[in-house]
């Protein structure tokens, strides 16, 4: 029963407020661990899959499909975000990881090209679209449980770690390649050591899986279930919150772009625009990372304290100012510390965004649509801004012309920074009432 006092979070201790959290955040690692293991060994199955072409154009190829794997999120975030809305956050949590773990397994072992010709991309292609439809509802799912577990008071320290988890799945899976590139020679990744991360991830899901069927229920959820005010549609969400709505889109649009650069397209800028070795750009990838995701709850406490506006202004504003610079400088570093410390420089800036990002989507929405009003909007904007990151940087760069992709990212952000500018203060103004 929905309703059993068991499953209410009211008033819990810090000690069952953590539990919650890590319940709710260690299957979200899992799930970006999984989806980002595809842009960080890119590198090696780009060739395996798409023979023809120099680098570039295999990555182009490459970094298309994991557009579409984008596109594939918003029917995600809609199938998923209403199930949420119904059913319960954990049941939508448990199947989406269960999604994921079948699309890493189906990648792990389709053979390539050279075996079976078309078929192979094809199949990476749908895989990728499965995983999609995963990771469209787990964002907008793990982003409301997390914030309607966290507390009034410490909300925003709380929910950072829905981008700890996210951060920390994509650099475990930049870390699992960089412990494959020691331990294996450059033809046997090439061959088949691609694989293995896939295969981890898998089995990770499996873990996630039994982690989620354990959690406990928002309180949230559990009032507006027993009210029967629970599952609104796409119809309501457009014609009831048709503010808060675009408000997640505009300032999606500019943070998910932004995100991608430094992180998922980073590693291959600095192989194929700065001239560090794939080895080189991995690492430094994964620093930079590390340090991001460890910035995050400072981030957040500081939310708890300032505000949410104060930081997205700052984020918003920062990217649209220092995209171009960042960029130019990192291309022409031929250190990797002077790299390393213009990512990091740029990293801090975009923690004002990505720590805060959960809760801010989740405080625009009542609980009757939340799940589905934070999913929708934001899959919408990622597909379009942040699933083509790579590509149109590509695109830029094989047409001559790699600078129009930072002007491009700028004025993302600061369309993000006007949108940021007109919204009200989430921190006092939270439509998540329980504490």
């Amino acid at each position: 029963m929905v309703n059993d006092s068991r499953w209410i979070l009211a008033h819990i201790p810090t000690v069952s407020r953590i539990s919650a959290v890590f319940a709710g955040s260690a299957g979200n690692l899992v799930e970006w661990f999984d989806w980002y293991t595809y842009s960080a060994a890119a590198l090696y199955f780009a060739p395996i899959f798409f023979p023809k072409g120099d680098q570039t154009a295999q990555l182009l190829q490459a970094a298309a499909i994991f557009a579409v794997g984008f596109f594939a999120r918003p029917l995600g975030a809609w199938l998923m975000g209403l199930y949420a809305d119904r059913a319960g956050r954990k049941a939508a949590l448990t199947l989406s990881v269960s999604m994921m773990c079948g699309g890493s397994l189906v990648i792990a072992v389709t053979p390539g090209a050279a075996t079976i010709g078309l078929g192979a991309p094809v199949i990476l292609l749908l895989a990728r679209i499965f995983q999609g439809l995963s990771l469209g509802g787990e964002y907008g799912a793990s982003a409301t449980y997390i914030s309607e577990v966290a507390g009034r008071k410490y909300r925003g320290f709380w929910s950072s770690f829905h981008y700890v988890t996210l951060i920390g799945g994509q650099l475990t899976a930049l870390g699992v390649l960089i412990i494959l590139q020691h331990f294996l020679s450059k033809a046997d990744m090439a061959v088949w050591g691609w694989r293995i991360p896939f295969v981890i991830g898998a089995g990770l899901a499996f873990v996630a899986f039994w982690l989620r069927r354990r959690m406990q229920e928002s309180e949230s959820f559990v009032r507006a279930a027993a009210a029967g005010t629970g599952g609104a549609g796409m119809a309501q969400l457009f014609a009831k919150h048709p503010r808060a709505a675009f408000t997640v889109l505009g300032m999606t649009a500019g943070g998910s772009m932004i995100f991608y650069v430094y992180t998922t397209y980073m590693q291959k800028f600095l192989a194929n625009s700065a001239g560090f070795t794939k080895d080189q750009a991995s690492e430094i990838s994964a620093v930079s990372l590390i340090a991001f995701m460890t910035v995050q709850p400072l981030f957040g406490w500081l939310s708890d304290r300032v505000g949410r506006k104060p930081l997205l202004l700052m984020a918003f504003g920062g990217g649209a100012l220092i995209t171009w610079p960042v960029m130019t400088g990192v291309a022409a570093a031929h250190s990797p510390w002077v790299a390393f410390g213009l990512i990091l420089a740029a990293m801090m800036i975009q923690s004002g965004y990505t720590s805060i990002s959960g809760v801010v989507k989740a405080e625009l929405f009542p609980t009757a649509i939340r799940s589905l009003g934070v999913a929708v909007p934001y899959a919408l904007a990622n597909a379009v801004f942040g699933g083509t990151a790579e590509y149109i940087a590509l695109w830029f760069k094989s047409a001559g012309s790699e600078s129009g992709f930072y002007v491009y990212a700028s004025v993302l952000s600061g369309i993000s920074f006007l949108t940021a500018l007109t919204m009200k203060e989430t921190r006092i103004h939270s439509r998540i009432l329980e504490d």
